[in-house]
């Protein structure tokens, strides 16, 4: 008799804790929180580098891992005219700072700072629109040349960049 119905227990409970998957709201697990009834596609524009300090691959490093991530984690289609969504902007920074400094009064840290500015209007809803700077660093070894770590600092900082500019854009965190 207990052990019937502790499997009664069970099964109820078990109906209670999956009852509300069978819901109508809709999860994704992607990161994005996109309405797709409403929302199509995405016009990503360049981000030319507008900098003092000029790295000439980092516009191509920057703007194929941004349209990478919205594909990957995004229904949305790529396209040159007129979109739903529109992201745009251009890198204005790319400065270099010591920051450590040993006994000898040397840097023994330096810091590659890189600021993107991001224009992102939303066609559906212009209260998501915004107009944004965003910025992300790393520090090296001052022993190192920046020639010999730039570009690997290059591309985890553009990683770093482009989460930070999804999730404030299409995240919708």
């Amino acid at each position: 008799m207990k052990t019937r119905f502790k499997i009664q227990i069970a099964i109820l409970t078990a109906a209670l804790l999956l009852l509300p998957l069978g819901g109508c709201v809709s999860y994704t697990f992607n990161g994005s929180s996109i309405n797709y009834a409403v929302y199509h596609n995405i016009n990503v524009g360049e981000f030319p580098i507008r900098a003092a300090l000029v790295y000439p691959p980092l516009q191509q490093t920057f703007e194929n891992r941004l349209l990478e991530v919205i594909s990957r984690q995004t229904k949305l289609q790529e396209t040159d005219g007129p979109a739903d969504l529109e992201m745009s902007g251009e890198i204005t920074g790319y400065n270099l700072t010591p920051q450590a400094v040993g006994t000898d009064a040397y840097a023994t840290q330096t810091r590659l700072t890189i600021t993107v500015r991001v224009r992102y209007t939303d066609h559906r809803n212009e209260a998501l629109s915004l107009d944004q700077t965003f910025s992300a660093y790393r520090d090296f070894d001052s022993s190192e040349m920046l020639t010999d770590v730039q570009d690997e600092l290059c591309q985890e900082i553009s990683k770093e960049l482009v989460d930070l500019i999804f999730n404030a854009t299409l995240g919708n965190w």
